[in-house]
């Protein structure tokens, strides 16, 4: 006699990790204990992207590591580098060997390696440790998202990813509110050992918490041609009916974390450079990412109401205007509104990204899609260091930084654009055969 696990109860694995059902149409307290395990690490992934930019000006004048704008915009790269690799194979991994296992894993080596980095003997060696602690992060966001996904009911997947990312800059404000006491009492390293938490307290709450899905198949009596399981990982996402869109929402990821990693890095010097003290610095990255903490909340609102793409073109927007104004040289209290208006479109933007690309793709490849969008988009993370301190090197002032992540968030709007038509093209598209097909009946 079959037997069906009922909705209500949890299968179980042979190892006793309880499976929820797939395609939930419920938001249990276990789910949301789940969600929210998944967020507290997702904060840890936004507390290491400031963690970097409260230290960068200690690492080149305290450590004697002979550290120059450039070659620290290299070691800053070295984490988001990490992030690129652990993304794409990490999404990948989520979706053949589970999302819990992927998760934990990740978070564990992130956690290890970033507190480390406090005992780092010389430059290569911290490069080399944030690399490794970057791979843990950036197999988190993917993994993390795709089983988010899979706890919520659908028609509230597009909300929660994007409150799910709400933990990147709520993690940003406290590396920045946490610098302005502990760096001139402690010293740099002690940003480092708060990673620590995650490691102790967080990690053992994903090993009680976390269940693993199963992930949403077609029969497999179909036909190949009908079973998307036949054609699971990367080459399902470059080959029709999913190229054109993978392309697109891999670059649109790429120039948006082009801009946003790029402030996160950078702002604080960039304000010192400007003439502010660290203590005023470090409080305009707590702007950026307290706008990015309201952008969380707003554009999960706005994405509902209007669509995650026509949101996600709008956030963009403003974020590229928002970083124009800055070039003008305001009073520093448009400054400040900028800087939130800054966080609120380029963080904004990538949550509804990272909601449009969860809803786009079926689940047997939800997580190899985040993989790919967030792997290849981690290039922008990846460049934007760089880019930054050699446009510093180059003697073209603070304003070409600015510039060039308003470029970014400008033509994250316009390729954002084209997802949308094309979208709508294939709704209308979608709409138009199924009434010929009535029509025929």
């Amino acid at each position: 006699m079959n037997h069906t696990p009922s909705a209500a109860a949890p299968e179980r694995t042979q190892h006793g990790v309880p499976h929820l059902p797939k395609a939930s149409t419920r938001f249990s307290k276990r789910s949301a204990a789940a969600v929210l395990v998944c967020w507290l690490l997702v904060v840890f992934d936004g507390y290491d992207l400031i963690v970097y930019g409260t230290v960068q000006s200690s690492l080149i004048t305290d450590t004697g590591w002979g550290l120059t704008k450039g070659t620290a915009g290299t070691v800053g790269s070295m984490a988001f580098l990490g992030m690129m690799i652990g993304a794409i194979f990490a999404g990948r991994m989520s979706d053949s060997w589970g999302r819990r296992r992927t998760i934990i894993a990740c978070a564990a080596l992130f956690s290890l390696f970033t507190i480390l980095c406090a005992s780092a003997p010389n430059a290569f060696v911290f490069g080399g440790l944030r690399l490794l602690a970057g791979i843990g992060l950036g197999g988190l966001v993917p993994s993390a998202n795709a089983l988010v996904a899979e706890l919520v009911p659908a028609k509230w997947r597009s909300t929660i990813a994007t409150l799910m990312m709400s933990g990147v800059p709520i993690g940003g404000s406290i590396a920045a509110l946490a610098g302005i006491p502990l760096i001139p009492a402690f010293g740099w390293p002690v940003m480092f050992l708060v990673a620590a938490v995650a490691l102790l307290v967080v990690v053992p709450l994903g090993m009680r918490f976390l269940p693993e899905t199963l992930p949403e198949t077609l029969p497999e009596t179909l036909p190949a041609a009908e079973n998307p399981k036949q054609t699971v990982g990367f080459k399902s996402l470059l080959r029709a009916p999913y190229l054109g869109m993978s392309l697109l929402f891999a670059i649109s990821t790429l120039v948006t974390l082009f801009a946003w990693y790029g402030l996160g890095t950078w702002l604080p010097n960039l304000m010192q450079l400007a003439g502010y003290n660290l203590g005023s610095a470090l409080t305009f990255a707590l702007a950026l990412n307290l706008g990015a903490v309201v952008g969380s909340v707003a554009t999960a609102w706005a994405g509902t109401r209007f669509g995650p793409i026509p949101t996600a073109i709008a956030a963009a927007a403003v974020a590229a205007v928002a970083l124009a104004v800055l070039v003008a040289g305001p009073p520093v209290g448009l400054v400040y509104v900028m800087l939130v208006l800054a966080g609120v479109g380029t963080h904004g933007t990538q949550c509804l990204i990272i909601a449009a690309v969860a809803s786009h793709y079926p689940a047997h490849l939800r997580g190899t899609a985040l993989g790919w969008a967030l792997g290849v988009g981690r290039i922008g993370a990846v460049a934007a260091p760089q880019v930054g301190g050699l446009l510093l090197a180059a003697g073209l002032g603070v304003n070409s930084n600015f510039l060039a992540f308003a470029g970014a968030a400008a033509v994250a709007a316009i390729l954002l654009g084209i997802i949308g038509t094309k979208i709508k093209t294939a709704k209308i598209q979608s709409k138009s055969t199924t009434s010929i097909g009535a029509s025929n009946v």
